[in-house]
């Protein structure tokens, strides 16, 4: 699921960010309200994440110019301020949902995904499931059929993104996006690194593969033939 984060704090931005790709999600980050405005207008998210003190257009702005535009992503604001006024006006100018700062990211974490439910009317999977292949979100297992698989945090992620894009072809610029946070160094091996320790532990001990290259593009979630 694609998530839209607009916050000027690098620092809090960066433990969010991380935060939501271990759980799952596909974060995409705005360091300023106008940012986040073009981020929201040209691309689809299932939810927003808007903090109100931002640089050129101010949180609750971005909200209310969403509105305007009739983008119904649901929002969570973020805001230093605590007053039950400050709250309310975040609440009527479009918002969902109102954490103030400082936070438990397991607090947002848990709001974001309520939102969701709500949003979607159903429950959002905490299990995902591809053939045999079994990832448990909240207790970070994989499973293979019934062995239990050891799986280090970095190769969940990206076993999470692999998972929730099954069958479909990601390049290594989108898996260091998405995976790692930060954009794509051609001179860098570390996607090839990692997806060669998760193969050995997610199909070199089966018959059947999952984890199938697409030369000269990416990688791709999809049973063996």
């Amino acid at each position: 699921m694609g998530i839209l984060l607009v916050e000027d704090d690098l620092k809090i931005a960066s433990l969010i960010k991380k935060g939501l790709n271990q759980a799952g999600f596909i974060v995409d980050h705005a360091v300023d309200g106008q940012e986040g405005l073009e981020k929201a207008l040209g691309g689809e998210f299932d939810a927003a994440i808007i903090d109100i003190m931002l640089p050129r257009l101010d949180g609750l702005s971005l909200l209310q110019q969403m509105r305007e535009e009739k983008i119904s992503t649901p929002v969570i604001v973020l805001s230093a301020k605590r007053s039950v006024d400050d709250r309310i006006k975040g609440l009527q100018m479009g918002g969902d949902d109102y954490l103030t700062k400082p936070f438990a990211f397991s607090e947002l974490l848990a709001r974001l995904q309520a939102l969701l439910r709500r949003s979607a009317g159903k429950a959002e999977p905490v299990v995902l499931h591809y053939d045999d292949l079994t990832v448990d979100l909240i207790s970070h297992e994989v499973s293979r059929g019934p062995d239990l698989l050891d799986i280090q945090p970095r190769e969940f992620d990206l076993l999470v993104y692999l998972v929730r894009n099954a069958e479909r072809v990601v390049s290594k610029t989108m898996i260091m996006e998405h995976v790692w946070g930060y954009n794509f160094d051609p001179q860098t091996n570390v996607v090839e690194a990692r997806m060669c320790r998760l193969r050995n532990k997610i199909d070199k001990p089966y018959a059947k593969t999952l984890i199938q290259t697409v030369r000269g593009v990416g990688y791709v979630l999809k049973k063996s033939s």
